[in-house]
């Protein structure tokens, strides 16, 4: 059902309002996670990451159990019972995940933030053409707009410097293949999420333990002990704030508005000192310009979707998944 939907009970209206709310504040939380980041220095990345998965998973087995959606869980268990060879491709993508979370959290440590950010940004295009030649979803003429205004931009900024940034790569690239290999293995509910993180977690109690017995991070600053644990939560609520609004609204407000954690993301960026050379500046314009034309198309997709013909197929808005 469409949550934005008006309906007489006022019901979808009320879900889609606190959609939006729990989508904004999504990419708030994320946002304002980024640029505190550096203040868990000399914390490496690695713990960071280990940290946040081993807190994620008691926070989403509290939701799946509050929410009643424990069974997916159960049913995915028995999936594996009766196909086996489904346990390496769960490992595989709670490693990409796990990628993921890594690179977010190590990023504005090491002057990396604005690239990342880019990585998101330059995300939806990369979903979008997946879905188009993977899946063959239908492509309206503003998205392939988009794809070449971004394409442009790409190719200016490997003649310039011969590449593309590989952090900026992980996150554009690295994602639809995690999309597509949980769309292989049909592990795309929450409960797949709970099984990713359950795989990872030897490896991350692993790397916690070594860094609290012979790591140096906590002796140098001491509000570890107690900033680094909140922060955890912190960035698993923001991740519940997320799933949570994608079960309220509509796939296209949510991919619009799931646009707005990359802004926030290159705002947090300059905040903590990085700045976009010189050079650089027809590349992000590129991308950032691609990016809204897929926000118009997709605003104006929705108006008219409104008043679309019985039968007539929706306009698709690919969402970005957050760290």
């Amino acid at each position: 059902m469409n949550t934005t939907q008006n309906h007489r009970d006022g019901a979808p209206v009320v879900a889609g309002t606190t959609g939006i709310v729990v989508s904004v504040a999504s990419s708030l939380t994320f946002s304002v996670l980024y640029f505190l980041t550096p203040l868990l220095a000399p914390l490496p990345a690695e713990a960071i990451w280990a940290m946040r998965s081993l807190i994620a998973v008691p926070i989403i087995t509290g939701v799946l159990w509050f929410t009643r959606g424990w069974w997916q869980t159960v049913e995915i268990g028995r999936r594996i019972r009766r196909e086996p060879w489904l346990l390496p491709g769960i490992m595989l993508a709670g490693g990409l995940l796990a990628l993921q979370v890594w690179i977010f959290g190590w990023a504005p440590l090491n002057g990396s933030a604005m690239q990342v950010a880019l990585g998101y940004f330059l995300l939806p295009l990369v979903l979008v053409l997946v879905g188009r030649f993977l899946y063959g979803d239908r492509m309206v003429w503003w998205q392939w707009i988009a794809a070449a205004v971004a394409a442009t931009g790409v190719v200016f900024e490997i003649v310039r410097v011969g590449g593309i940034s590989w952090e900026t790569l992980v996150v554009a690239l690295g994602y639809p293949v995690y999309f597509v290999l949980r769309r292989g293995l049909k592990f795309s509910s929450v409960g797949g999420i709970w099984w990713e993180l359950v795989a990872m977690a030897p490896l991350a109690l692993v790397v916690l333990v070594l860094e609290l017995s012979t790591g140096s991070a906590a002796s140098v600053n001491p509000m570890l002990w107690w900033a680094a644990p909140i922060f955890g939560v912190v960035a698993g609520f923001a991740q519940l704030f997320y799933l949570l609004a994608s079960r309220l609204l509509s796939m296209s407000i949510f991919g619009l508005l799931s646009y707005l954690e990359p802004a926030l993301l290159v705002v947090a960026a300059v905040l903590i000192g990085e700045r976009i050379a010189p050079g650089e500046w027809f590349t992000y314009g590129a991308i950032w310009t691609a990016v809204l034309i897929l926000v118009v198309g997709g605003v104006v997709g929705l108006a008219r979707s409104k008043r679309r013909r019985p039968g007539e197929p929706p306009p698709t808005t690919q969402p970005i998944p957050l760290a």
